[in-house]
């Protein structure tokens, strides 16, 4: 019986993981299969691209995986239990599964379970958010947004006298990355729109004052106008509602004030925190059960500095690696390589032609340095490039001689399906799934 690894999500870090899984265990006692609700690979750093019009490649998962032996189900992950050690699945698609047709929903074993579900738009609460808002955090939100964008961007529309700025006013409500992102580029691609950034503190607080400052000028060359101290209390069909009473008038207000995760971890009972996030050791697996692993938006993991890693693409880097290594190495007997969890640096897009890639140094501090202008926007540029090449080629460098299961353990494996079946055949619950040491 083979070892049944489970990823669920197949973004920037469930994608890398399984990948890089297949590329270092041999198939013929490990089984990959992963598990995500869309067919399609999704760009999320490139989603406020999406929103302001521009075309965003999205390769289909079941070209990504195959010839890989990984398996793709699509479908969405309804619940976990880990002590039975199965996830309950809605299938998405019955007609693309990379390696085998479509099943139906229902229930899907694992011996090993990868999450990374990652992170959707939080709301904390601001009534109003659900129903008037939009968010770029999945492409179906972000190609809506593109759609009422486009109602209101019309070439031949005649200038609306209660639209000073132009044809329509765009609320941008939360000044982090993927804030800042948004509203640049609608901007840029949309003159003809009125663009608002709503801040809650200063404009770019956690960059360095050259950065900052680099940010307010690029803004006011796109004719972004930027309202910081600032808190949205409610969002309305057409206006949002400001703490201090303000009320201003919105053809579109799209929140990107935070992020959250869904309670699925949380109500299968892994330890989680406040906000749901897995917690987790150092090496990315679950303290509440062994043969769990969280990566990406879905962990909650202390850095290298003694901070929590943010939500970030390039946390989902850091900990997808290391979550590699500890699967590999439990499960095949080596030596568990500790890899590095840092926050070293931000990378900003302010349009096609601008942008900033912030350093932090060892404690998280932004340092003086940074790289903006042209430069800025090739360097992420390259980052996104790469990002989707290691996507696309999940199993670039395949090795000869790819590392077998311990001895011990995959007999372990073996008698534990054993006894499931003898288990079940008589009526009873399920038997415990055998430890990772």
């Amino acid at each position: 019986m083979k070892h049944r690894i489970v990823v669920l999500g197949a973004g920037y870090a469930g994608a890398y993981v399984a990948g890089n899984l297949a590329r270092r265990l041999s198939p013929e006692d490990t089984g990959i299969t992963v598990v995500n609700a869309v067919p399609h690979f999704v760009q999320r750093m490139r989603l406020p691209q999406v929103a302001a019009g521009q075309e965003v490649e999205a390769p289909r998962l079941a070209d990504v995986f195959a010839g890989t032996g990984i398996r793709l189900r699509l479908a969405r992950v309804t619940a976990v239990d880990p002590v039975r050690q199965v996830v309950a699945v809605t299938d998405t698609d019955t007609d693309t599964d990379a390696e085998g047709e479509g099943e139906g929903g229902g229930e899907l074993g694992y011996d090993t379970l990868v999450y990374a579900l990652g992170s959707r738009v939080a709301d904390h609460g601001v009534p109003g958010v659900a129903e008037h808002a939009f968010d770029v955090t999945g492409r179906p939100s972000a190609l809506r947004l593109r759609e009422r964008l486009d109602s209101l961007d019309k070439p031949d529309s005649p200038p609306r006298p209660d639209r000073p700025g132009g044809n329509g006013n765009v609320l941008v409500v939360g000044d982090g990355l993927t804030g800042i992102e948004t509203a640049t580029e609608i901007a840029e691609s949309r003159p003809g729109l009125s663009v608002t950034l709503i801040a809650r503190g200063e404009l770019g607080a956690r960059l360095s004052a050259g950065a900052r400052r680099h940010l307010r000028r690029a803004c006011d060359r796109l004719g972004v106008t930027v309202l910081e101290h600032t808190s949205v209390v409610a969002v309305e069909a057409a206006r949002v509602l400001c703490a201090d009473g303000t009320a201003l008038a919105s053809d579109a207000t799209v929140w990107t004030a935070g992020f959250a995760v869904t309670s699925i971890a949380a109500a299968g009972g892994l330890e989680v925190t406040g906000n749901g996030q897995i917690v987790v050791d150092r090496t990315m697996r679950s303290v509440s059960h062994a043969n769990v692993y969280a990566v990406g938006d879905s962990v909650h993991v202390i850095g290298d500095h003694g901070r929590p890693l943010p939500m970030s693409c390039a946390s989902a880097g850091y900990t997808g690696r290391q979550a590699i290594e500890a699967v590999v190495g439990r499960l095949t007997g080596r030596t568990i390589a500790r890899t590095k969890l840092v926050h070293t640096y931000n990378h900003i897009s302010l349009g096609r032609r601008d942008g900033i890639l912030q350093t932090f140094d060892d404690e998280g501090r932004a340092k003086p340095r940074y790289y903006g202008g042209r430069e800025g926007a090739r360097v992420k540029a390259w980052i996104l490039r790469m990002a989707l090449w290691a996507t696309r080629h999940p199993t670039y460098g395949l090795p000869r001689r790819r590392h077998r299961l311990t001895a011990g353990f995959a007999a372990a494996q073996s008698s534990y399906h054993s006894g499931v079946a003898t288990v079940r055949g008589s009526g009873a619950g399920p038997a415990p799934g055998p430890g990772l040491t």
